[in-house]
């Protein structure tokens, strides 16, 4: 067997046994475009699964080691992702509306947290001079250095929790620790 069938091979007795469909019971049919719905909907489960325990485990670390939530760390990493490219930091821009879809929040809970980063000297907010309704948010030096401070536990979080799934399902090369040992 092909590695990457039995790898999905694996995935399917892993999500059946975990998600309460074991000895053959199959709580699923195939529906009329040929999809197995039971394990489509296992593979869902296992993605809320795996989404829940990597942002609980981003919000504990970011929050504890330096004061930040997910949504801000984003919103900081999405400004300085931006920002570094211009020539004059200040004369990089992204509008609220721009934002709010990259790091999936509505306008009104971004504007919030817009407003405790603005609060906390992070970022600053600055009218549209074309259209008054627009909104400009810009990263200051300190909403830099703090990014900069906690974007190492940032990546430290989603390597330990994604790694080694990317690793068993062959997205990523195996670390020296997983490489075939010698008989």
């Amino acid at each position: 067997m092909h590695m990457h069938q039995m790898h999905k091979q694996l995935m399917r007795v892993h999500l059946m046994r975990t998600h309460g469909m074991v000895r053959g019971e199959r709580r699923s049919h195939v529906n009329d475009t040929g999809t197995d719905t039971g394990f489509v909907v296992a593979a869902w489960r296992e993605l809320l699964a795996r989404y829940a325990e990597v942002s609980c485990a981003l919000e504990r670390e970011l929050s504890d080691r330096h004061g930040l939530g997910v949504s801000e760390f984003e919103v900081l990493e999405r400004l300085t992702d931006a920002q570094p490219a211009c020539a004059e930091p200040e004369a990089a821009q992204f509008r609220v509306q721009e934002l709010a879809g990259q790091v999936h929040l509505s306008q009104s809970a971004l504007s919030r947290l817009i407003a405790r980063l603005e609060r906390e000297g992070l970022v600053t907010r600055e009218m549209c001079k074309a259209d008054r309704r627009g909104v400009f948010v810009h990263v200051t030096e300190e909403g830099r250095r703090r990014h900069a401070e906690a974007i190492a536990t940032h990546r430290a979080v989603l390597s330990a929790h994604l790694s080694p799934h990317l690793v068993n399902a062959g997205r990523v090369p195996p670390g020296p620790d997983d490489a075939p040992r010698p008989r």
